[in-house]
């Protein structure tokens, strides 16, 4: 985590963190910011739940993810992203150049008997007309610009197995 990232302490400011970012692992390492470090204001070792601010991690996991303004996905390494409203239009331009699977908007959820449940609503079945009709007006290269380290992963690029499966719609 960068020394001049302020500590989250708050839902408000996992958002904001979330949004200053465009993308952001929840608890995975890997090439983008890191939400667990930012609440946890430094590098975990071992799982998020043994550090002393673990409780605060999974209550502010649970309000970004039940934002409208959050898409929980797999996008980097199959680890949970959380991706910015902002981002969604350039996301939806270039999303041939990632696994359709990735593209995929995850909802968890604790039923009444306590299980634990989670859903996949696949790409595109959660975009919007709006972020449709953003995603039309953008340029490839205005999008792949903003999207930047998530579009630059190998990781996160069709494989072949998947390439066999339905694509991802390209907008243009």
């Amino acid at each position: 985590m960068p020394e001049r990232e302020m500590t989250v302490r708050s839902s408000e400011q996992a958002m904001k963190f979330i949004e200053r970012h465009g993308a952001v692992m929840e608890s995975a390492r890997g090439t983008l910011p890191n939400l667990a470090e930012a609440i946890a204001g430094e590098q975990i070792h071992g799982s998020w739940w043994g550090h002393p601010k673990g409780h605060l991690m999974y209550q502010l996991f649970n309000d970004v993810r039940d934002s409208p303004d959050v898409l929980t996905c797999r996008l980097m390494d199959g680890k949970i992203t959380l991706v910015h409203r902002r981002m969604w239009p350039a996301l939806v331009r270039m999303a041939a150049h990632f696994d359709a699977a990735r593209l995929g908007a995850v909802h968890e959820e604790h039923t009444a008997t306590g299980a634990h449940r989670t859903t996949t609503v696949k790409f595109p079945g959660w975009v919007t007309a709006e972020v449709r009709a953003k995603a039309k007006s953008l340029t490839e290269t205005d999008a792949a610009h903003q999207l930047g380290p998530l579009l630059a992963s190998r990781s996160n690029r069709p494989t072949r197995r998947s390439e066999s499966g339905p694509k991802p719609e390209v907008v243009r």
